[in-house]
């Protein structure tokens, strides 16, 4: 008899924390659904179909642990924006965007809280959740 072990989805699994989390709630969002990337210093990934999350955060979003792991844990392209000028780590891999540019990128956004987490295709953006994150992935 074949052995199917329980496995999550990890990029349904992250859409499903991140929306069932009521103060990352789409409808509280800024940011538009279907607009483009403002300005940005990396490339369109092709893996994942051209889809990838992008992680806008600043110093005082607290401990991200748990948001840092479910996005990692979505199994696409990870990118990291550090906005608002003074630096705050990112996981081991991601090298975070900082600077003027970050915070030009964040504000072009119009994002109203830290983080913001964003799913785009290309430089479309799908979805966008913005708030604390305190989701639960089990």
């Amino acid at each position: 008899m074949l052995c199917m072990s329980h496995r999550h989805a990890p990029l349904l699994t992250l859409l499903l924390a991140l929306g069932t989390v009521p103060s990352l709630s789409t409808a509280e969002a800024r940011v538009r659904l279907g607009d483009t990337l403002p300005a940005h210093p990396w490339a369109v990934s092709l893996d994942a179909g051209g889809r990838e999350v992008v992680v806008v955060y600043s110093h005082d979003c607290g401990d991200l642990g748990e948001l840092w792991q479910a996005v990692m844990d979505s199994d696409l392209p990870v990118r990291a924006v550090n906005a608002e000028g003074t630096p705050s780590p990112a996981p081991a891999g991601l090298n975070p965007w900082r600077g003027d540019g970050a915070t030009a990128f964040a504000r072009a956004l119009k994002v109203s809280a830290y983080p913001t987490v964003l799913l785009v295709q290309g430089d479309r953006i799908l979805n966008a959740w913005e708030g604390d994150f305190t989701g639960k992935l089990e």
